[in-house]
């Protein structure tokens, strides 16, 4: 399998490496051209990267017992227990039972995804190499700012990188010991065990990603000097962006070829779910973690990295006093901290209730101890809110009521974090009477009808998922209103507030995680039972009686497995929303740090944020067409390489005299998907930064526009396509499970549905997050580079001139994305 991937990754990197240097060497000159052309003094550098942290330890907290950087100290000791936390639950899951034959498989599974990961790390720092251009260019050579101070932004973006990756490649080797644990703890025949190895895989990633990622911040907020700890801030957020937006829009082309594939053969051969025989399952187990696993751990690790990066941009550059800046810088780092004590008390608590009720039964809802976690979460996340903002900041600026008004603002967020799992639940739970119909569309009127209800439940869930959050966020609005200002000297406080509904949104943090995770394990242990073959064992039941005395009930296990992945698949839903909202949210914060720049403070310029000011409204139409250019463009990979996958399936497989696919074949179905990915992610990376570029050297205030509109956009397709997506997936369940019908007519156009929502729900919709942070984020210094250029000698030509040059660069690559992709014009 290593021999066909690594094939794979040398065809992939020799047409990547092709394109890089092309693109690279335009971009370089156009550079650098413009560099010497205007090369003359210039002042400091200013923006993001030239923020000077405050001395923590100028004020103290506790009534006075430690100062804030003491008091920051401690929370490393949580920071390495959660990582301990972390590393046991490894551990346990590693020396869980497994039959040998389960164990086989979930090490194949592994090995994959581990050649996969070796592959686009490679591929991750080809595409680095664009950012790194930038930022040599912005800040070496226009700003003139010294060596040592670039070359921390530059490492610092590498670190975000190895974080992402990082916690990404802790995720699947987790995930791929609990998929074999689980499959193998089904045989007995009882639900909680099946239900609890997925948790406490999810935990187990969950903690780790938070506290490796809040460890690295407070490295840099603690122990970096205060002049470098804002290049430090900004390069680690760009790098943890470009590497959640490379795994997430790779990994989800990757599942989403391999899964339509696989699913197809069901349909054209009448094979049973994961048929050993399909040479497609190995890739699909491969691509459940790569899509699944890989995809959001990589994402979540951003997420809070980028929340974190902007809220403390917003405070240095949003708050005169800085006194004030360090109480809020504290208080944040603080509630940090808090989220992983809430989301382990809250673990441990639920775990005694869902034992209490369920260790022992024959029967359960998998979904019901999931929702109590979520909500237990977020209630003990509140009342801890209250009280740490209690006793961090009893005053703030002199006024003692705004630690309630604060945590009034984050418990908005807190509250959608369980809020809005339980409104995608209405729309794609087995439980929904969204999904059913989708069910009862197709019994009635085949694929096509339930292919329409799934867009109904989708469209529908965009309407209540986006007033949920104009409801919270307008609350929070309305406690911004009441004195912070005043209080905090503080510039915009709705926008504060607003970051501070996006903080919130994570602050059940590893819960989010553990419920986001929960799913690639469930979907994986019922493709290792299948692929075992460990009912046709030979004396397996007397083996698995004196080795491990299990008395197995195989039926029963198989059953266990399906339901829990419809258990599955409602979660990894959940999360979706939270995940995508938060970008948005977020987006806010720092899109006010771009405004201020333009603005000098908001003192000049503020007539052009206006409808009036045509290229601000000109930017909100564009930022739309991106957004549907880049849905269309990862489905057309997906299309392109799924139709490759089910070409050489069909004309490879062999359903008589085997008992499993030839593992040239598995691998022949890996290496497609991976060259596919990697394809289709080239295309996509390259259009959007080039067009990044483009847009920020149009006008400035039309990139202001226009981020806000890839917001907007990206916030409800994601939600419309994220929750089509999923009520076709448990349509397709309650077929199998429930009702039975698999092999039929009613099963045949689920299946199709599945297949179409499989790129709506794994590919589109959960790449818009990192692609809108990535943008925004990579924005701030596109657009200090335009406004740099644009204040020198002819500087304004120069602009429209590189304006037009990337944006062709970016228009080529989005040409490609469909024309060089296409089906008829792709020889495989």
């Amino acid at each position: 399998m290593r021999t066909c991937l690594a094939t794979a990754a040398f065809r992939g990197r020799r047409v990547v490496s092709a394109f890089l240097k092309k693109s690279l060497a335009l971009a370089t000159l156009l550079a650098v051209g413009a560099a010497t052309a205007l090369a003359q003094p210039a002042p400091e550098a200013g923006g993001e990267a030239a923020l000077k942290l405050p001395d923590l330890s100028q004020v103290t907290f506790l009534n006075g017992a430690i100062d804030g950087h003491r008091l920051l100290m401690i929370g490393i000791l949580f920071c390495i227990f959660g990582l301990g936390f972390g590393m046991v639950i490894y551990m346990r899951l590693k020396n869980l039972p497994v039959h040998r034959s389960m164990r086989e498989i979930s090490e194949l599974i592994y090995e994959t995804c581990k050649t996969y990961l070796v592959t686009q790390g490679r591929f991750i720092l080809l595409l680095w190499a664009f950012i790194a251009v930038i930022i040599l260019l912005y800040f070496g050579l226009l700003e003139h700012m010294e060596a040592m101070r670039v070359v921390i932004i530059l490492a610092f973006s590498l670190v975000g990188i190895a974080g992402s990756y990082g916690v990404a490649w802790f995720g699947i080797r987790v995930n791929t010991f609990a998929n074999s644990r689980t499959a193998f703890a089904s045989l007995p025949g009882k639900p909680f065990p099946v239900y609890q190895i997925p948790l406490e895989a999810g935990m187990s990633i969950g903690m780790m990603l938070i506290s490796v990622e809040l460890l690295i911040m407070l490295i840099i907020l603690l122990f970096v000097p205060g002049d470098y700890a804002g290049p430090c801030f900004i390069g680690f957020a760009i790098g943890e962006s470009l590497g959640a937006a490379a795994l997430r829009i790779a990994g989800g082309i990757f599942t989403k070829i391999a899964d339509i594939g696989s699913d197809l053969m069901k349909i054209v051969f009448k094979i049973k779910e994961d048929d050993a025989r399909n040479p497609g399952v190995i890739a699909d187990c491969t691509g459940d973690n790569a899509g699944d696993s890989v995809g959001p751990s990589a994402d979540g690790f951003e997420t809070y990295g980028v929340t974190g990066v902007a809220l403390i941009t917003f405070i240095l550059l949003g708050v005169k006093r800085t006194d004030v800046q360090v109480q809020l810088l504290v208080w944040i780092f603080v509630m940090r901290v808090m989220m992983l004590i809430a989301s382990s008390l809250s673990y441990f608590l639920n775990a005694i209730i869902a034992k209490a009720r369920f260790g022992n039964a024959d029967e359960m809802n998998f979904e019901t101890p999931l929702t109590t976690l979520v909500w237990l979460t977020s209630i003990i996340s509140i009342g801890l809110t209250f009280l740490v903002s209690y006793f961090i900041i009893p005053e703030l600026g002199g006024d003692a009521t705004q630690w309630w008004k604060l945590a009034v603002i984050i418990s908005c967020g807190t509250l959608a974090g369980a809020l809005i799992p339980e409104l995608v639940k209405s729309f794609t739970s087995t439980e929904s009477r969204h999904v059913k119909e989708v069910v009862t569309s197709a019994e009635e009127g085949g694929a096509s009808l339930g292919i329409l209800s799934g867009f109904v439940a989708g469209n529908f869930s965009g309407y209540y998922l986006g007033l949920s959050m104009v409801l919270l966020m307008s609350i929070a609005y309305y406690f911004s209103t009441m004195g912070l200002a005043g209080a905090a000297t503080m510039l915009a406080p709705a926008v504060f507030a607003f970051g501070l509904v996006a903080f919130g949104f994570l602050g059940m943090g590893p819960v989010t995680i553990a419920v986001d995770s929960y799913g690639p394990v469930t979907d994986n242990a019922q493709s290792v039972y299948e692929l075992s073959l460990i009912e046709q064992v030979p004396n397996i039941e007397a083996e698995l009686k004196k080795d491990f005395n299990y008395s197995t009930n195989f039926e029963r296990a198989k059953h266990l497995l399906e339901a829990n992945d419809g258990a599955g698949n409602t979660f990894k839903a959940t999360a979706k929303p939270v995940l995508i909202g938060t970008a948005v949210v977020g987006a806010t914060t720092m899109i006010f740090s771009i405004i201020m720049a333009l603005t000098n403070g908001l003192t000049e310029n503020v007539d052009k944020l206006s409808l009036l000011h045509a290229p601000f409204f000109l930017g909100l139409i564009t930022g739309g067409a991106m957004i549907y250019w880049f849905t269309g463009a990862s489905t057309q990979a997906v299309t392109t390489g799924a139709y490759r996958a089910v070409e050489f399936i069909k004309a490879n497989i062999k359903l008589e005299g085997v008992v499993k696919a030839s593992v040239a074949d598995s691998k022949k179905v890996v290496e497609i998907c991976t060259k596919y990915a990697q394809k289709g992610m080239l295309n996509i990376f390259i259009a959007v930064f080039f067009g990044t570029l483009a847009f920020a050297f149009v006008e400035p205030f039309f990139f202001v526009g226009y981020l806000i509109s890839i917001a907007i956009f990206g916030l409800y397709q994601a939600i419309f396509m994220a929750n089509a997506g999923a009520a076709w997936d448990n349509a397709k369940k309650i077929v199998e499970v429930e009702m039975k019908q698999k092999g039929t007519p009613l099963h045949d156009a689920t299946v199709i549905g599945d297949t179409v929502g499989d790129p709506f729900k794994d590919t589109s919709s959960v790449a818009l997050n990192p692609v809108i942070k990535f943008t925004t984020l990579f924005g701030l210094l596109a657009v200090e580079l335009a406004v740099s250029l644009a204040q020198r000698e002819n500087g304004a030509t120069i602009t429209n001139v590189l304006a037009l040059a990337f944006f062709l660069v970016s228009f080529f690559f989005v040409y490609r994305s469909f024309y060089g992709m296409r089906i008829r014009s792709d020889k495989a």
